[in-house]
């Protein structure tokens, strides 16, 4: 099973480094996946994994999903 947390830490990582703060908040990840924050926050308590807005997130930052979601292979597709 992808564990919910694993995958939004591994989002935050390359917030993180795209707005090279330390901090990233769950509305700077809500906002990253093109989420309401309210609705992300629903999907957090129930830890379900937004797959669309993922796969989107990932073509945007040009980053593998097999990284995001499974942490397999290199964070970037080049």
């Amino acid at each position: 099973m992808i564990d919910f947390h694993a995958v939004m830490q591994r989002v935050k990582q390359i917030l993180s480094l795209h707005y090279k703060k330390e901090k990233i908040l769950d509305r700077d990840i809500a906002d990253a996946l093109e989420l309401d924050p309210q609705y992300f926050a629903v999907i957090k308590r129930r830890k379900k994994i937004p797959y669309e807005a993922i796969a989107y997130f990932c073509k945007r930052y040009n980053i593998s999903m097999n990284w995001i979601l499974l942490e397999q292979n290199s964070p970037n597709l080049t």
